[in-house]
């Protein structure tokens, strides 16, 4: 039971994560709204993928996550096998030695057993075939308008956005059981004008969704997602904030409300380099004192 939880709470995080600022309008025509909303979407599409899939410019940057298991931050590095990442602080707190003991362990055991972190990464393509196949199905499963008094300069220097509204579109029939999801869903996106990536994603919940007819999961209206991302240099996008509150009932037995609170940042550009050795590196690495 507690596996197809955990999986149904995974499914929902691979949607939330389709892949969006207090913002001054400008006034008059603009030849940027010229190219009707969903032509924006498809143009933003194509590029989000090869973010999703992205296998060059690797980062090593900090993450917090704050859900129902506490507050943690890890010390993250993408090398070319698959993400690793080292617990460096809990609660705001440096690690006790017995937790980084513990973490240490964890990390060892990785070395000495690459079959656990091959089931380790194909848990994560198996996430990321999920958002990939959701993130294509966007321009048909919506119906976009842009929002008024735009396009709009936000919160980063030179940088306009085009602002669109986003709708469930009625004609759209959901190929599979997770592209239901996408009927329930609709919010606004603000898009970079000039590298064509979302800078920030807004949705809601307005209605019910099931999953299965219900049987697998159910979730409830009401709940709310939004995500941002930012160039992280080189022209490598990534998100630096995550946010859901959700209420979902799995398998008709057990409702769970979920919330959860990602920020990233602290964005370093590495070499490639193998998971040991990125392993060895944040082993190598002191763990902050406050």
């Amino acid at each position: 039971m507690e596996r197809s939880l955990r999986a149904a709470g995974c499914l929902l995080c691979f949607f939330f994560l389709l892949p969006f600022t207090h913002a001054q309008t400008s006034s008059g025509p603009d030849p940027l709204l010229s190219i009707p909303p969903r032509e924006w979407v498809v143009q933003t599409v194509s590029h989000e993928l090869a973010v999703l899939n992205n296998r060059n410019a690797p980062l090593r940057y900090r993450m917090r996550i704050v859900n129902a298991k506490g507050d943690q931050v890890r010390d993250v590095i993408e090398s070319r096998d698959g993400t690793v990442a080292r617990l460096v602080l809990r609660d705001g707190k440096p690690l006790t030695e017995e937790q980084d003991k513990d973490e240490q362990q964890r990390l060892n055991d990785m070395l000495k057993n690459p079959d656990g972190f091959a089931r380790h990464i194909k848990d994560t393509q198996s996430g990321k075939k999920i958002a990939d196949q959701l993130i294509r199905l966007m321009p048909d499963a919506m119906i976009y308008t842009y929002t008024p008094g735009q396009p709009q300069t936000g919160k980063h220097p030179g940088q306009t956005e085009i602002v669109i509204d986003y709708e469930p579109n009625p004609k759209f029939h959901p190929p599979s059981t997770t592209a239901e999801a996408l009927t329930g869903l609709r919010g606004r996106a603000w898009i970079d004008s000039r590298s064509k990536q979302i800078i920030r994603m807004e949705g809601n919940i307005f209605r019910s969704v099931n999953f299965g007819w219900g049987m697998l999961a159910h979730i409830y209206p009401g709940g709310t997602l939004s995500i941002e991302q930012q160039d992280a240099g080189n022209g490598r996008w990534i998100f630096t904030h995550f946010e859901q509150r959700i209420s979902v009932r799995a398998l008709m037995v057990k409702t769970l409300n979920i919330k959860a609170d990602i920020d990233a940042w602290d964005f370093r550009p590495i070499p490639s380099m193998s998971y040991q050795d990125a392993i060895r590196m944040l082993l190598n690495t002191p763990l902050p004192t406050h």
